[in-house]
């Protein structure tokens, strides 16, 4: 008889403690292989796919999709070992040969989030040896099938796929929304690229479809809710959206920061006219075959870390348990990225080390990582210092929060034509606000404004850069 091992939600690193089901890979009877994405999970920094080190036959699984696990919760089972006819164990899609061991050995014993188990890469295609009915729900022991999945079924399987059509959807978040909605995708035109589907796509699906509902139930009168009235009556009248994933992480980090942090904010002008010269100097110095070009935030980046060699008080953290001052000595640079997801900040590490261009191309790296939800665990921690471009967003200024535990962050607003006085005379100049939230505990004011002079110098006169470097 087969021997039934329960795989559990592994330890997920990085503080992270809990994940959400977002897409089970096998069904209840599938034929898994050792290493085999077996389901993937959302967790506050990223979306995974989960490997399983036994190679066997599922014998349940635990939990539906968009539910919430803690570490260390069973997952699902496998059965594993011999079978009835002592065809031998079960290993990676049959591969094993007969009496290659007990079923612990049958493991490759790596399940790390993210980054595989070290096994070779498993087949992915789902394997049925019989319908998901005749199989057992409960996690008992059964007789080890052969990993060869049944002609008919297979057939089955392809010509479902042929019937329902390619539909050009990347992100698992987008087909979350629509089968928690009840929407079809083959029915969705998508605005992205090559008729991408994005969320704003579905979205709009959506309030199509309850527009159309409110329509047709025509009600006489309606009846909004007073101020004042019972959380119930609040809750049926408008809409409760769960604290978790991304948005969930973000609430308790930034909740965390201005519990502990006692942090201050200040900010000036700076005159970044030079700034975007040089930057188009360096873009048209090589031609057009002279590579990627180099961005206002990858010249930012650059400038942070030169400040930040200057004044180390604001590359440090604190540990109040120690009551101690933790300077720090590599410079790990965080940058706020805005995707479907929520807000993430992907993490240049080394950044002391790198130039405008290795910089530049790693943020690009990143963004591109941050946009379709492939940022690994590693790449979203580990920060010691952030910088925050919400000029995008066709702001001014603002005051940021500090990204918990580091000691500062620097915020950058839209660079704009404004009147300036340059050389005695009144001009118009372009222009850029910067603002910098600090912790008081690592520096005083002094500190701070030193370190933002330096930047709005370096921005004002690039020149100033070269003379530090």
């Amino acid at each position: 008889m087969a021997q039934v091992l329960e795989f559990k939600l592994p330890d997920l690193g990085e503080g992270l403690t809990e994940a959400e089901i977002v897409r089970w890979l096998v069904e209840v009877g599938d034929v898994v292989a050792i290493d085999q994405p077996v389901v993937e999970v959302e967790t506050a920094k990223a979306m995974v796919e989960v490997p399983c080190p036994y190679g066997g036959v599922v014998t349940a699984r635990f939990g539906e999709e968009g539910t919430e696990l803690p570490v260390g919760a069973p997952l699902l089972t496998v059965a594993v070992g011999s079978s009835d006819s002592g065809s031998g164990p079960v290993s990676a899609m049959g591969s094993g040969a007969a009496g290659s061991g007990p079923a612990e050995a049958e493991s490759s014993g790596n399940v790390l989030v993210g980054y595989g188990t070290g096994a070779p890469a498993a087949r992915r295609r789902r394997v049925r040896p019989e319908p998901v009915s005749a199989r057992p729900t409960t996690p008992e022991p059964v007789p080890v099938r052969s990993a060869t999945p049944e002609p008919a079924a297979a057939a089955e399987e392809v010509r479902a796929e042929e019937v329902r059509g390619p539909v050009a959807v990347v992100s698992p978040l987008v087909r979350k929304l629509a089968r928690q909605h009840d929407v079809d995708l083959r029915q969705v035109t998508g605005s992205g690229r090559d008729g991408l589907i994005l969320r704003a796509d579905v979205e709009a699906t959506i309030r199509a479809v309850t527009e159309r509902t409110a329509v047709a139930a025509a009600p006489a009168t309606v009846t909004a809710p007073l101020a004042g009235a019972p959380r119930a009556a609040l809750g049926a009248a408008g809409e409760r959206i769960p604290l978790r994933g991304v948005r969930g992480a973000v609430a308790d980090k930034l909740s965390r920061s201005r519990h502990e942090i006692p942090d201050a904010t200040c900010w000036v002008d700076a005159d970044a006219t030079e700034l975007m010269a040089a930057r188009a100097a360096m873009n048209g110095a090589g031609g057009p075959s002279a590579g990627p070009k180099v961005s206002v935030l990858a010249l930012l980046a650059r400038i942070c870390t030169a400040a930040l060699a200057k004044f180390p008080e604001l590359n440090s953290t604190v540990d109040p348990a120690a009551r101690e001052i933790v300077r720090l000595r590599d410079i790990h640079l965080g940058f706020a990225a805005q995707t479907e997801r929520g807000l993430v900040v992907p993490v240049v590490r080394d950044a002391q080390s790198r130039n405008v261009e290795s910089i530049g191309a790693e943020i690009a790296r990143l963004t591109e990582s941050a946009r379709t939800g492939t940022l690994t665990p590693a790449e979203l921690t580990g920060g010691t210092f952030t910088l925050n471009n919400y000029g995008v967003f066709g702001v001014d200024g603002s005051t940021p929060i500090i990204n918990h535990p580091e000691a500062a962050m620097l915020g950058v607003g839209r660079i704009v034509p404004k009147p300036w006085v340059h050389g005695g005379e009144l001009a118009v100049r372009q222009v850029v606000q910067l603002s910098l939230t600090f912790d008081h505990r690592v520096c005083d004011g002094g500190t701070a404004g030193g370190f933002l002079r330096y930047v709005a110098d370096c921005v004002e006169q690039p020149a100033v850069l070269l003379r530090t470097v």
